[in-house]
C-alpha cells in the first residue's frame, strides 16, 4: 500500500513516495545552482533545515563551519587530525556521531558528520553516494528532480550505457580528448562538486604538453573543503567525446608545473548538467542521454 508524505523545506517542495514493503522510490527536487552544484534540502535531527550539495565524489556527510555555528541540534564529540584533501594532508576536522538526517521521505539514523570550511556556494555542506548505497540514482536536470530507487528506470532506450571504473569508492568514466591531430582515451572522476567542465591531472597535462598545445584563457584559484588554495591554468580543449556525443571547445583547468599534486582528472558539473544521468551504484554502470541544457554552447551530435 502506498503512502504519500509531503515536506516543505525552505522553499523546496519534497514529495516522497514510500511503500510499506522493501520497494521505495524517493523523488527529491533540487536546485541547480549558478555554480552547477546540485543543492538538496534536508533536515538535521528533525530540527535544523539545511541545503546540502550532492557530491558524487564524496562519501561522508560534512557541514561547513559557518553552518554549524547556526545549528541548534548538532553536538561535536572530538577532532580528528591529519585528514587528507586535494590541497594537502595537514587538515583537522570536528566530528559528531549519532545524528539523523531526513532527505526526501527517508530518515537516516546514526549519521556521522564532519565539519570543514567550504562547500558549494550557498550550501551548508555536502553528502555523497554512501547515503544511497546499492541504489539507482536518476538526475533529471531538465525537471531538477533526483529519483532514488532500488532498480533501474524502465525507459533507458535512448540512453548510452557506460561501465564505470570504481577505485576507492570513486567513479571514473572513459572519455576521448581531442587536441590537434591527437585523440586520447582518458579516465575522468565523476565529480558533481566541481563547478567547472574538466580538470586535468598533472601527468596527463605534462606528457601531452597541454600548456603549449591548448589555448590558455586565464588562471583560476580553486579551494578544497579545508580552504587550501591551488592556482590552475584555464584553457580550452577542442573536443571531448562521451560515446556518440562530442563536446567542442570545452573549458578545462590544469596545474602546469605542479606534477604530483593533482593525480586524477575530473569531470565537473558544467559537463554533467548537459545530460540526463542514471547511476547504478550496485552494478557500477552509468547511463547518459543528452538533454535540453546540452543543446547550447559546446555540445554537438
Amino acid at each position: 500500500m502506498w503512502q504519500l508524505k509531503l515536506y516543505i523545506l525552505s522553499g523546496f517542495m519534497v514529495l516522497a513516495s514510500i511503500t510499506t514493503g522493501q520497494t521505495q522510490t524517493l523523488r527529491i527536487p533540487f536546485q541547480l545552482t549558478a555554480h552547477n552544484n546540485i543543492a538538496v534540502p534536508a533536515i538535521l535531527n528533525e530540527t535544523d533545515t539545511l541545503h546540502l550539495m550532492f557530491h558524487t565524489a564524496a562519501s561522508d556527510v560534512t557541514l561547513t563551519e559557518d553552518a554549524t555555528k547556526k545549528l541548534k541540534s548538532i553536538r561535536f564529540d572530538g577532532t580528528t587530525e591529519g585528514i587528507k584533501s586535494w590541497g594537502g594532508a595537514a587538515n583537522s576536522a570536528r566530528h559528531s556521531a549519532k545524528n539523523s538526517l531526513r532527505i526526501g521521505g527517508r530518515l537516516l539514523s546514526n549519521i556521522e558528520i564532519w565539519e570543514n570550511k567550504f562547500s558549494g556556494p550557498n550550501t551548508d555542506g555536502k553528502f555523497g553516494l554512501d547515503l544511497f548505497k546499492d541504489q539507482c540514482i536518476q538526475l533529471d536536470f531538465e525537471q531538477k528532480i533526483m529519483l532514488v530507487s532500488p532498480s533501474l528506470p524502465k525507459k533507458l532506450k535512448k540512453y548510452q550505457q557506460f561501465k564505470l571504473t570504481i577505485e576507492d569508492e570513486l567513479m571514473f568514466i572513459e572519455a576521448s580528448c581531442a587536441f590537434g591531430d591527437t585523440v586520447i582515451q582518458h579516465p575522468f572522476l565523476i565529480h558533481s562538486g566541481y563547478s567547472g567542465g574538466l580538470l586535468l591531472d598533472d601527468q596527463f597535462a605534462s606528457e601531452n604538453q597541454l600548456g603549449e598545445k591548448l589555448k590558455i584563457i586565464g588562471t583560476k584559484d580553486l579551494k578544497d573543503s579545508f580552504g587550501n588554495v591551488i592556482r590552475t591554468q584555464k584553457a580550452i580543449l577542442p573536443g571531448l567525446s562521451l560515446g556518440k556525443n562530442t563536446l567542442s571547445n570545452v573549458p578545462v583547468g590544469f596545474f602546469e608545473g605542479a606534477i604530483g599534486r593533482q593525480k586524477m582528472s575530473i569531470m565537473g558539473g558544467d559537463v554533467l548538467k548537459r545530460f540526463q544521468v542514471v547511476i547504478d551504484t550496485k552494478n557500477g554502470m552509468i547511463y547518459l542521454k543528452r538533454n535540453k541544457l546540452g543543446k547550447g554552447e559546446y555540445l554537438k551530435e
